[in-house]
This record gives structure tokens, C-alpha cells and sequence, in this order.
């Protein structure tokens, strides 16, 4: 298993990753399939910022994929980028969802970034402790933020202080 940067050939698995965590789970915050030209956007709008689409590589075969964005829009946010990371199904439990933020880490630290953020369905434990064991320390808890499977949703924000030294403040 190796970790890459993603390749425009690699958008039809992402999708398929991504829209199968959309049909099942409550990692995503929408019950809406999207297509591959929304992929390609998502793709091309990470690429424009100079920020990392990587996936785990399982001998051509993708078996997860990681990015990260910014985490609000304005100038005052410009050190903290809010990730998201997805495995398939078949790979959970390898060590491959920790490959991808450990990559994700270096690649914000060589942007500059400060903080990095995980906003967790709370009720995906598994996820909470997963992050708490990459360092990863729980920054806040809304309530009732979102809403699907006919369920009110509360969203856990966790957070993680990349190395102080990576930063240059302007």
C-alpha cells in the first residue's frame, strides 16, 4: 500500500468511495449522490489551491482517499485547513485511514498551516477515537446541526496544532 497524489484517473473510485459513504453513513451531512463532474470541480478547486488529494494505492487499486480545504473562507482562517479522509469499506481497519491524515500533516505544514480540524458526526465513535489517537483533541460539540436517516445530527469538531515552526505569520 503505498500513499500518492490523486490522479484524474482515479475520480471515478473516489466517486464511488464517496458516494457510497453518502448512501450509508452519517460521515457526510448529504443524502444527494453527486457525479463525476462535481467531482472533477472538487478536484480542480483543491488543485487551484495548491492543496493535496491523495489516495492509499493497493496495487492500482484505490483504497481510500484524503484532501483538505479551507476550513472558513476568510483571511483570518488562512493557517487552518478542515480535512476529510474515506476508506473503503474492504479496507477498514488496516492503517490506512492513518497513512492518509499522516500524509495530510506533512502537506499542510509545508503550505504553512497551523491547525488542522476534523468535523466528526458524533455519534461515529469510532472516528472520534481514531483522530484522538493521531493527537487530535475534541475543540467543540454542536448540537442538532445536521439532519439525515430522518434523525437530528450532532457534529463533533476536533482539532490538531501541526508544528508551531511550520508557520511564517504575516
Amino acid at each position: 500500500m503505498i500513499v500518492r497524489p490523486a490522479q484524474i484517473g482515479d475520480l471515478p473510485t473516489i466517486l464511488t468511495i464517496y458516494n457510497h459513504i453518502i448512501a450509508t453513513s452519517t460521515a457526510v451531512y448529504t443524502r444527494e449522490p453527486v457525479d463525476l463532474a462535481n467531482r472533477q470541480t472538487w478536484f480542480d478547486e483543491r488543485r487551484k489551491l495548491n492543496y493535496p488529494i491523495v489516495v492509499a494505492d493497493d496495487h492500482g487499486t484505490v483504497a481510500g482517499f484524503a484532501s483538505f480545504g479551507d476550513f472558513r473562507a476568510w483571511w483570518g482562517y488562512r493557517y487552518t485547513v478542515e480535512h476529510m479522509v474515506h476508506v473503503d469499506d474492504r479496507y477498514q481497519g488496516q492503517g490506512i485511514g492513518r497513512m492518509l491524515i499522516e500524509t495530510l500533516e506533512v502537506e499542510a505544514k509545508a503550505l504553512g498551516k497551523h491547525v488542522m480540524i476534523g468535523a466528526i458526526d458524533a455519534a461515529n465513535e469510532g472516528s472520534i477515537r481514531f483522530h484522538a489517537r493521531l493527537g487530535f483533541q475534541e475543540a467543540g460539540r454542536l448540537s442538532e446541526v445536521g439532519h439525515k436517516f430522518g434523525r437530528w445530527l450532532d457534529l463533533v469538531l476536533m482539532q490538531k496544532l501541526l508544528d508551531p515552526e511550520s508557520v511564517r505569520v504575516d
